[in-house]
């Protein structure tokens, strides 16, 4: 993780959730800026990237109309706006005229540094089309100078990886939203259905008794008291459980560290409609009692009732 000289706030800057936000991103290329609107995303925002600067104020107009719910806005204006990024400073007066909350945050890095991550994509700099890349970073940084100076937060990105990144801006641009949770969501599923191809976490539960094999459990769910007591009334459901809540509390820290918005934690059992849904609420219960916020999905409940 980078010190603070890594990030240069202009002021230390809260989001209150119940506020209308607009944060303007800029910055030299190659500094982060997909990074960092990737963290904006994740956070909730509402995001465009590369908007001409002129309609910036009509964005914010339709986000004020009665019974609008964007309250949170993140754009990206840059040079890759050609000459319609000479129109930011208007644009961003006119905010202030207004007095429309909004915020800019500006990315940045060293010349090495930007070299070599170009080196590195292989892309094209927006400046560079009849020069040296190492000429068009120095036109980009004289042109943007002007918004640094004026910037809310200023972030360089030279020794950051991109997981850091995000956490900086998470940690103190956007401290105390309600969106810096983890959103978690469990979900139960049959593997003669198939794995959810989106699951981030698959956990076999096939190695506990089958309910569906006790006529009086057979057409009940893992919903149903009676299947509940049988898969929990298990030694081995008891133990599994033990270690698996053991492993949740080292392994979510670490997700939301790395800057993971959400994840999808899967259990399945053979058709999805007893076991892994009992497990399922057990593990969704168990990350709610930490402060989690966690959805609960039940994929292939009712596909095997009424079979034999």
């Amino acid at each position: 993780m980078a010190d603070a000289s890594d990030m240069i706030p202009a002021e230390d800057v809260t989001v209150d959730p119940g506020e209308r936000e607009l944060v303007v991103i800029t910055g030299m290329s190659g500094a982060g800026r997909s990074e960092a609107m990737h963290t904006f995303e994740d956070l909730g925002y509402f995001c465009i990237d590369n908007i001409p600067p002129a309609l910036i104020s009509q964005l914010v107009a339709l986000t004020a109309l009665p019974g609008s719910r964007i309250r949170h806005v993140a754009v990206v204006c840059d040079v890759r706006g050609g000459s319609f990024f000479s129109e930011l400073s208007a644009a961003l007066a006119a905010l202030d005229e207004s007095g429309h909350p909004h915020r800019l945050l500006f990315l940045t890095a060293d010349d090495r540094t930007l070299v070599q991550r170009f080196k590195e994509t292989r892309r094209r700099h927006p400046l560079a089309d009849d020069r040296s890349l190492s000429d068009g970073i120095r036109a980009e940084r004289k042109l943007l100078e002007p918004f640094e100076r004026v910037a809310d937060l200023i972030v360089d990105s030279s020794h950051l990886r991109p997981q850091e990144l995000r956490a900086l801006i998470r940690q103190r641009f956007l401290s105390g939203t309600e969106t810096e949770s983890l959103t978690v969501t469990v979900s139960s599923f049959g593997f003669k259905y198939g794995v959810p191809i989106d699951a981030d976490i698959v956990i076999d539960v096939r190695f506990l008794p089958n309910p569906y094999y006790m006529p009086k459990l057979r057409e009940k769910t893992g919903l149903d008291k009676p299947v509940r007591a049988f898969v929990l009334g298990r030694v081995e459901t008891e133990e599994f459980l033990r270690r698996w809540f053991d492993m949740l509390d080292v392994l979510l820290p670490a997700y939301s560290a790395e800057g993971k918005a959400q994840l999808h934690i899967a259990l399945g059992c053979t058709g999805g409609m007893h076991r892994s849904v009992v497990l399922a609420e057990q593990t969704a219960e168990h990350l709610r009692r930490h402060g989690e916020l966690v959805n609960v999905s039940h994929r292939d409940i009712g596909k095997d009732k009424g079979r034999s």
